[in-house]
């Protein structure tokens, strides 16, 4: 999501969270005992920065207290995972009693550790049930084993956002959908300058903001961990496709070295100096907000977007796509668990509430009935983010008691393949493998 208080890596969000193994926990919601029409004040913390966003935060708060008045929520925006971390392994008068994070990745640790309390208590009191209410993958990524300790608050779906004059010139009419066709397009598209390039077709080096190995390893429909929760990687052929179809791109397109040089001359991910924006790039893999950006850093081109490619042989799943998103949890420390349940539940499950916050800070909605309602505001170029939120095939990374080590694991390694520095990808797969399963089986 496009905060400026995002953790800039996924390293600094998951040391941030580390020390979550060792929270103080508390009751748990099947035994939460305070009245929650009694008059209560809330402390929510969360990690949205942006004037508009804090808005609209603060909007649904007030909206949430008409309709509650004997809760008061005090609200503290721009709170990083670690301050976050800390305040609820200290616990005290001081500590939130309802989190907001953008670290998904961290949901296993969340819910293992028992920093957070299991909401499904708090669903079956309530009579919610989660699974006519969020989308499968939503739930997939906001549960652990069974508990329930977040639920989603809006998501993210990653498609591909294009240069529509771009595109025209270089004689492509319409986006790519397979793999094949995404390679030969960034080929046209790219324009190259000795040792550098006046345009690339897209950057698809793993260092390149949001191509990541596990937006890639989505559209080939890798399983990451088998029926008995081991590392999967090696086993499903998935993984060594997507790695060696995105090697081969980046040989394509001039090789590693030339590629990394032109991506140091980058902007800001999050800046009007994004390489998008400034035409160095005419593709990009992205999420939902890259189009509202790229209008208000005021580009000269029509935006078009579209899903990502799918692998040759998969082309009837064409659609599909990468999702996350923002979570919201109840300390397990919070003596408040009910009245926290109240405004959990208006956040996450409430229409209205969701489709507002959505409207407002152009994120994907994160329930059923927000995605088909008639108030969210779709633009064209919006849409295509919604239909890939909605696809049954598109995935997620699955939570995990090592939070998302596994997945930087992954990472790491896909970074030496496409230097050329991996010999033998099968055999590199199986001891990633071993290190992922020695990992978890520590945070365990």
């Amino acid at each position: 999501m496009p905060r400026s208080g995002r953790p800039t890596t996924a390293v600094a969000a998951l040391a941030a969270m580390a020390a979550l193994a060792t929270a103080c926990t508390g009751q748990s919601g099947a035994s939460a005992d305070d009245d929650p029409n009694a008059q209560v004040t809330l402390t929510f913390w969360h990690g949205w920065s942006a004037p508009g966003e804090v808005r609209a935060i603060e909007e649904n708060i007030t909206r949430f207290e008409r309709a509650h008045p004997n809760i008061t929520v005090r609200v503290t925006a721009n709170m990083t995972d670690d301050k976050i971390n800390q305040a609820l392994r200290a616990g005290g008068d001081k500590a939130p009693d309802v989190v907001s994070s953008f670290t998904t990745d961290s949901v296993g640790k969340f819910c293992n550790s028992g920093a957070f309390a299991d909401l499904n208590p708090f669903l079956t009191k309530s009579g919610v049930d989660k699974a006519k209410v969020f989308p499968g993958t939503l739930l997939e990524y906001t549960q652990y084993k069974g508990n329930q300790c977040t639920l989603p608050l809006l998501s993210d779906a990653y498609g591909l956002v294009y240069d529509k004059s771009a595109f025209a010139a270089a004689g492509i009419t319409e986006p790519p959908r397979t793999w094949s066709q995404f390679t030969e397009d960034a080929q046209k598209l790219t324009v190259a300058r000795g040792d550098t390039y006046d345009r690339l077709g897209v950057m698809p080096t793993f260092h390149g903001y949001e191509t990541k190995p596990t937006r890639l390893a989505a559209q080939w429909g890798g399983t990451y961990f088998d029926a008995r929760g081991r590392s999967n990687l090696a086993r499903d052929p998935a993984f060594a496709k997507m790695l060696a179809a995105q090697k081969d791109l980046v040989d394509k397109l001039g090789g590693y070295e030339k590629l990394e040089k032109y991506r140091a001359t980058f902007g800001d991910e999050w800046s009007a100096e994004h390489p998008f924006h400034t035409g160095k790039v005419a593709m990009q893999i992205d999420g939902e907000w890259r189009p509202a950006m790229a209008k208000e850093a005021g580009v000269p081109f029509e935006i078009g977007t579209a899903p990502l490619p799918v692998p040759d042989d998969q082309v009837a799943d064409y659609g599909k796509g990468y999702v996350s998103g923002t979570v919201m949890g109840i300390s397990a420390a919070s003596r408040k668990q009910n009245a926290a349940w109240e405004l959990v539940k208006y956040m996450t499950t409430d229409t209205d509430a969701v489709v507002a916050f959505a409207n407002a800070i152009h994120n994907v909605p994160s329930t059923l009935a927000a995605l088909a309602s008639p108030k969210l505001q779709v633009a064209p170029e919006f849409k295509t983010f919604i239909d890939i939120a909605r696809h049954p095939r598109s995935a997620t990374t699955p939570a995990q008691a090592d939070g998302g080590t596994y997945q930087l694991t992954f990472e790491d390694f896909a970074y030496r393949v496409e230097k050329g520095d991996v010999a033998d990808v099968p055999a590199g797969l199986a001891r990633t493998d071993q290190q992922i399963d020695t990992d978890i089986a520590k945070a365990e």
